[in-house]
C-alpha cells in the first residue's frame, strides 16, 4: 500500500469555495492554467482540475472551458492531469462526466457514495459576496445530498474505463471504502488503485487523528496491498492530516480546492505555496517526493501521450 516516494496531488480550484472567499482562487482559464503550472513546478506530480465560468466564477463542466487550459498545462509541464467527475453537487452525473469523456485523461476523480454535503457553516465566516449565486450555493447546502448512487458510480467506471482512464477514488466516509470494495469484487476497478481519504467536510468523516487511523485500518483490511493511500484534509486540517498520513506511508493532496489557508488566519497566495509547504514537510521527514514519471509508474497510468487533448 505504501510507496517509497510520496505523490503530491494539487487540487487547483473546485466547487466548494467561491471567488469572494479569496482573491487568490483561480477562476479564469488562464488563472487555472497558471496555478496548475506553478503547482507542478513546486513539486505536484498530479494536478486535479475543475473549471469555472470565467465571468461568474460558477463551477462548470463545459468541455469548451476545459479546452482553454488543458493543452497549455500539458505543453508546459509533465504533470498528470486529473479531471473531476464530481463537478458540482447540483449537476447530473451525465453533466459531471462530460470533460473526462471528451478529454480521456490519465486520471479522473470519482466520489464513492452519496452524502449530506454541508457548506453552510462558511456563511458564519464570509459575509460579502460578489455574485448572487455564491450565498445561495452555501445556503442551499443545508438541504443538499451529493448524489453518487451505485448506478452513477458504475456509469462513470464503465464509460471512463473504456478510455483507459484510471481513478482517484474519493472516500469521504467508511461506507465509501465498502462501496469501492463492492466494485472491486465485481471486476470494475483495476489494481493498483488510488484511494483519496477525505476528512473534515460536514456530512463525511471527521478530521480527528482517530478518524484517519480508522480509515487506514479499514482500507488495509479491505484492500491489502492492492491500493495506494492519499490524504485530503479540508480547511485547516489540510497540512496537519497530510503530515500525519505521510508519516504513516500515505500520499498527500493539497490545493485551494480543499483549503484557502496557509496558516491561522492567513490566506494562501497560491496553490504552489501549499505544495511548497507540504513538500518541505515531507523532505524534513526524510521522505522523497515522486516525479510525474514515478507517479505514473506507481499508479500504472496509461501515459500523457494517450489523452485526447
Amino acid at each position: 500500500m505504501s510507496t517509497k516516494k510520496v505523490i503530491i496531488t494539487c487540487a487547483v480550484t473546485g466547487a466548494i469555495h467561491t471567488p469572494s472567499m479569496s482573491p487568490h482562487l483561480p477562476v479564469t482559464p488562464d488563472q487555472i492554467a497558471e496555478a496548475a503550472i506553478g503547482a507542478a513546478r513546486a513539486g505536484a506530480a498530479i494536478v486535479h482540475l475543475h473549471a469555472r465560468d470565467p465571468d461568474t466564477g460558477r463551477p462548470t463542466q463545459d468541455p469548451e472551458v476545459f479546452s482553454r487550459f488543458l493543452p497549455r498545462i500539458k505543453s508546459e509541464t509533465d504533470a498528470i492531469i486529473n479531471i473531476t467527475t464530481g463537478g458540482s453537487p447540483h449537476m447530473t452525473v451525465q453533466e459531471r462526466l462530460q470533460p473526462a469523456l471528451s478529454f480521456q485523461p490519465e486520471l479522473a476523480s470519482l466520489n464513492m457514495g452519496s452524502m449530506n454535503f454541508g457548506l453552510y457553516p462558511m456563511l458564519d465566516r464570509f459575509h460579502e459576496f460578489t455574485h448572487p449565486w455564491e450565498r445561495e450555493h452555501l445556503e442551499k447546502s443545508r438541504d443538499l445530498v451529493f448524489k453518487n448512487t451505485f448506478s452513477d458510480i458504475e456509469y462513470v467506471l464503465r464509460n471512463c474505463g473504456e478510455n483507459g482512464t484510471r481513478f482517484e477514488f474519493e472516500c469521504y466516509d467508511i461506507s465509501h471504502l465498502y462501496n469501492l470494495a463492492h466494485f472491486l469484487d465485481r471486476g470494475l476497478v483495476q489494481t493498483p488503485f488510488l484511494v483519496q481519504s477525505v476528512f473534515g467536510l460536514l456530512g463525511g468523516i471527521g478530521a480527528h487523528p482517530e478518524d484517519l487511523m480508522h480509515m487506514r485500518r479499514t482500507a488495509d483490511r479491505l484492500f491489502g496491498n492492492a491500493y495506494h493511500w492519499s490524504i485530503l484534509g479540508a480547511g485547516r486540517n489540510q497540512i496537519p492530516l497530510a503530515t500525519m498520513g505521510a508519516a504513516m506511508g500515505a500520499n498527500v493532496r493539497v490545493g485551494l480546492e480543499d483549503s484557502l489557508w496557509d496558516g491561522p488566519g492567513r490566506l494562501a497566495d497560491s496553490n504552489a505555496s501549499q505544495v511548497a509547504r507540504i513538500r518541505a514537510i515531507l523532505e524534513s521527514l526524510s521522505l522523497e517526493v515522486a516525479t510525474p514519471a514515478e507517479a505514473r509508474t506507481i499508479l500504472a497510468l496509461k501515459g500523457g501521450d494517450k489523452v485526447a487533448f
